[in-house]
């Protein structure tokens, strides 16, 4: 009888397992959320600076009892472009929205809310990435649902959808009122 090399095994079964690893991801319900250890956890301190004559987004206005979103977006990434729109339906709706313009030039990030319109209560520039690095913001777009309190309760990254806001956003602004 002939011995079998425990090394002509090993390719198949790290394969297998391979596979196996693949399949759970895509098989799980939530296979595009992109957890942050920040959710259920006080929002870091915002330090930005002014975006030309805007409202500069301190602090205090994620702490001031209200739910609210925060974009971080730039200019130059065109995702953000895409879902710009519907910013400017949730501004309408009543949602406050707070931007965050992330490594961008002043001057392009003004003209980009000139041409696309304004939907932040209030925005302030991260030139430097340090308020983004402490948000752990990994690419843009991203967005945060924010209790009254300065609570993360969730993170999507990657451009908002009108199903993303129906099945992710309002759900998780709602758990968010419902803890003030």
């Amino acid at each position: 009888m002939a011995k079998i090399n425990p090394l002509l095994i090993l390719p198949p079964v790290l394969l297998a397992g391979f596979v196996a690893f693949v399949a759970v991801g895509n098989l799980r319900e939530d296979r595009d959320d992109l957890p942050s250890a920040r959710a259920g956890h006080p929002a870091p301190q915002i330090t930005l600076e002014t975006l030309g004559e805007r409202t500069l987004f301190t602090d205090e206005m994620i702490r001031d009892g209200e739910v609210t979103l925060v974009n971080f977006f730039a200019s130059w990434c065109p995702p953000c472009r895409a879902e710009h729109p519907l910013f400017e339906d949730l501004t309408q709706e009543g949602v406050t929205v707070l931007g965050v313009n992330y490594r961008d030039e002043p001057a392009r990030a003004e003209d980009f809310l000139e041409e696309l319109g304004d939907p932040y209560a209030a925005i302030g520039a991260d030139p430097r990435a340090r308020t983004g690095l402490d948000w752990g913001v990994l690419g843009l777009p991203e967005t945060f649902v924010v209790d009254g309190e300065g609570n993360i309760v969730m993170r999507h990254a990657g451009p908002l959808t009108d199903e993303i806001i129906a099945t992710r956003i309002r759900p998780a602004m709602e758990r968010a009122g419902a803890t003030n």
